[in-house]
């Protein structure tokens, strides 16, 4: 295992550079992102695999349109571009801690543990990418009253479509990787409800802040208007970020329910 330690060290390194030269990711990103990998590696080339296909799929994804997007969502999102290790460990967290875990007490149930959390990352990020890009009109999973788009908590059809693909082509890699057949099914179902638990916390209990000049809510500190912003309703500890580990928990939860009930 060592020698697969250190390929998967080097492997990530290489990796999480070139994300940064790409702009993917910011300094403390690559470096969280380098870490990260490491971690999955450790615990195999298939977690490796996975964690890859998370990567590549959101960066390619992220990039597509991206001015476009950004101009749909800047006055409401308080992050957007290169991510952070906040961000990195928010969405690859409870995979690395799956995979690390595996590695000092093998148990099955890590796999979908580790599955469910990186399905539901997968799910989330690719529903917000493509249902942004898509545009319509989103609506607030908890009212179904029209709302901005890049609210949280706010869905779209195509947005909900791309949250199933999402979570079918990260299990789709762990069926190729040969993981136990109801080990991937537990993780496809993790992934979808870990997304929905994300936009449904974000609906409720996610720090919602709003301009005191414009009066417009926003998720950003200071407003694209310029001007700050207050505490309007949410959890004010209850971050975007804060919401993805939601994801990934409850994504991870729901899978090694269901895989347990098909083993």
């Amino acid at each position: 295992m060592i020698e697969r330690v250190t390929a998967g060290v080097a492997l990530a390194t290489v990796i999480a550079i070139a994300a940064r030269a790409a702009r993917a990711l910011t300094v403390d990103g690559a470096i969280a992102a380098g870490l990260v990998g490491a971690s999955s590696i450790a615990a195999g080339w298939s977690w490796g695999a996975l964690l890859l296909a998370f990567f590549l799929s959101s960066s390619v994804l992220s990039r597509i349109g991206i001015d476009i997007k950004r101009r749909r969502t800047s006055a409401l999102l308080e992050k957007g571009g290169e991510r952070d290790a906040v961000q990195v460990l928010a969405n690859g967290g409870v995979f690395a801690a799956a995979a690390l875990a595996s590695v000092v007490h093998p148990w099955e149930g890590w796999l979908a543990i580790g599955g469910g959390a990186l399905a539901a990352a997968t799910a989330d990020t690719w529903s917000t990418e493509i249902g942004t890009l898509a545009g319509g009109e989103p609506r607030l999973l908890t009212t179904w009253r029209a709302v901005p788009t890049g609210t949280s908590g706010g869905v779209t059809g195509v947005g909900s479509l791309a949250m199933v693909l999402g979570s079918a082509f990260l299990t789709l890699v762990m069926a190729a990787a040969v993981w136990p057949r109801h080990v991937v099914a537990g993780a496809f179902v993790g992934g979808v409800l870990g997304s929905l638990a994300d936009s449904l916390a974000g609906a409720t209990v996610q720090a919602r802040r709003r301009c005191t000049s414009c009066d417009a809510l926003t998720e950003r500190a200071i407003h694209s208007c310029g001007a700050s912003t207050v505490h309007a309703g949410g959890a004010s500890w209850m971050t975007n970020d804060a919401v993805n580990v939601l994801c990934g928990v409850a994504g991870a939860a729901a899978a090694l329910v269901v895989s347990r009930a098909l083993a």
